[in-house]
């Protein structure tokens, strides 16, 4: 309870007692000017690298000319942008509508999807994660995030890489949509069977069911490929992006198949789109492909998992690229604060047992290695 006069950010979040106050690349620096390694990008926002000249010189040079107007009017920056996202994901066929977050990105595409096929229950997958708002959250394999009004949002949760489950299931006709993340990342750094993703996409396209690829935490690179669904060979319905997508900037989309038809009113935002998120994401895409940072992750990402798999300490080194996840025997909650507050890495976990390493795209093997060295330091301090 508030018992003063001044008003209170609404206390949800459990923070640690570190203020960080500047970033480059791959490193933060708090007041007190501690430089920490940042193997966790703030949930995998951090694409490019934090602080990039050309992000900032690109943003800043939008704002002088006009950061923001409604979708009222010609925004030709969303052209821009869409014919650039289209040569760099590998679907220039598709169409992009643009939000400002994940949970929105797959509001809209289960929204869309029931507009398609005129039907209303939704499929997803156990420890599913897909947002905080009304139907991402259903779709959320959380019950903790649930409230009534949600509750009656048809939903169904199958079991993970299980085709003779989610076909018995649509053969009934009633689901509207099948969402599936490309990893699962709070469900533990999941990464779906290759074949079940196929025959996921058979399974669909039989039975009219709309196939919604998340990929806003696995996409844009992060898993060595524009989209971790790529290693299957598939192409969704819907595929939905956000995070790395403005490498801070809060921007996301949809990604929307040539079968779907664009109706005026159907769809709408306020923010979504405007041209400083734009700018944004084109300064992204543009360092991407200057850098070679899809196989930059792609490299970096192997050496980390195979110098990981040495540590006899990891149950078990699991993921793709840079999206990676160490599975231990026992709960990493006093390894994570040492890692932390003595080594100064920010990492990410999921569960009480499994580290999540989301660091930047850029993110170089002389700072892998120096990851390798703190990872190793502190667990050694741990038997010590």
């Amino acid at each position: 309870m508030n018992m003063n006069n001044n008003m209170n950010y609404f206390d949800v979040f459990p923070r640690w007692q570190i203020e960080p106050v500047r970033a480059q690349g791959c490193k933060v620096y708090d007041k007190n000017g501690v430089e920490y390694l940042d193997f966790y990008g703030g949930h995998a926002v951090i694409s490019i690298g934090h602080s990039h000249p050309k992000y900032i010189a690109k943003i800043t040079e939008q704002l002088h000319n006009i950061g923001f107007y409604s979708n009222s009017v010609q925004i030709p920056l969303q052209d821009e942008y869409a014919e650039k996202l289209g040569k760099a994901s590998g679907y220039p066929d598709y169409s992009l509508f643009m939000v400002n977050s994940g949970a929105e990105a797959n509001e809209n595409a289960l929204k869309l999807a029931a507009f398609y096929n005129r039907r209303k229950r939704m499929a997803t997958f156990q420890k599913s994660f897909h947002g905080r708002t009304a139907a991402a959250v259903r779709v959320t394999d959380n019950a903790k995030y649930w409230t009534r009004n949600v509750m009656d949002l048809e939903t169904v949760f199958l079991p993970w890489n299980d085709i003779e489950a989610v076909r018995e299931m649509l053969r009934k006709g009633e689901v509207s949509s099948v969402i599936i993340e490309g990893i699962q990342g709070i469900g533990g750094i999941i990464v779906p069977d290759g074949q079940f993703l196929q025959q996921l996409r058979q399974a669909c396209t039989e039975t009219g069911t709309v196939l919604i690829l998340d990929e806003i935490q696995s996409g844009y690179g992060r898993t060595g490929k524009f989209f971790a669904h790529q290693y299957a060979g598939i192409r969704p319905d819907i595929i939905t992006i956000a995070k790395g997508m403005g490498n801070g900037f809060p921007v996301s989309g949809m990604l929307i198949a040539p079968e779907f038809q664009a109706v005026h009113g159907q769809l709408g935002t306020t923010f979504g789109g405007n041209p400083l998120a734009c700018a944004a994401a084109i300064a992204v895409l543009e360092v991407m492909e200057e850098e070679n940072l899809v196989e930059n992750a792609a490299r970096i990402g192997d050496y980390l998992m195979n110098e990981l798999k040495k540590f006899p300490q990891i149950k078990e080194v699991r993921g793709q690229g840079l999206m990676i996840g160490l599975e231990f025997a026992e709960p990493i909650k006093p390894l994570r604060d040492r890692l932390l507050f003595e080594q100064h890495v920010f990492t990410g976990v999921t569960g009480t047992h499994i580290f999540r390493l989301l660091p930047p795209l850029c993110l170089s093997k002389e700072l892998a290695d120096e990851f390798l060295q703190r990872f190793s330091d502190n667990l050694l301090s741990q038997t010590a």
